[in-house]
């Protein structure tokens, strides 16, 4: 009886976890993909201008009705909810379909912003913020001690 060493098995462990991984990229994408309504979450772009913020998201089938953007603590929140229903009548067929979409993005803010100098606005699907940067502390603040 030959006995196995435990490193025998190696090369197979090695196509088994290859393929593994390959099915999973399949599955979830490799992260590059075009951000399709199915994802649940719009890919966003943040740029740092030099006085404010402008964060661009993709939401193609959304109204700006559809649409709850809000900014907290440094966080901006993106939730888009759409309802829609049609119903057809035939002669003796009667269809109605519902069909429903919710998804919602935060974006943490990469500085202070102010919160009070915010604008939005919503063009073919793509939704523009552009969020002021509040004016850094320099004077820093004092703390009685009791």
């Amino acid at each position: 009886m030959t006995r196995k060493l435990p490193l025998d098995n190696m090369e197979s462990w090695f196509d088994q976890m290859s393929r593994q991984f390959e099915e999973a990229a399949e599955r979830w994408g490799t992260g590059f993909e075009s951000w399709t309504p199915e994802m649940g979450s719009p890919r966003v772009d943040v740029v740092d201008e030099d006085d404010a913020f402008v964060v661009t998201a993709d939401l193609p089938g959304f109204d700006k009705d559809d649409l709850e953007v809000y900014i907290s603590d440094q966080t901006l929140a993106i939730e888009a909810d759409h309802s829609r229903e049609a119903e057809e009548t035939d002669v003796n067929y009667v269809r109605r379909e519902r069909s429903h979409r919710s998804i919602s993005r935060r974006v943490r803010l990469p500085g202070s912003v102010d919160e009070e100098d915010v604008s939005a606005s919503m063009d073919n699907g793509v939704l523009t913020v552009r969020i002021g940067k509040a004016e850094p502390t320099t004077d820093g603040h004092h703390i009685d001690i009791e």
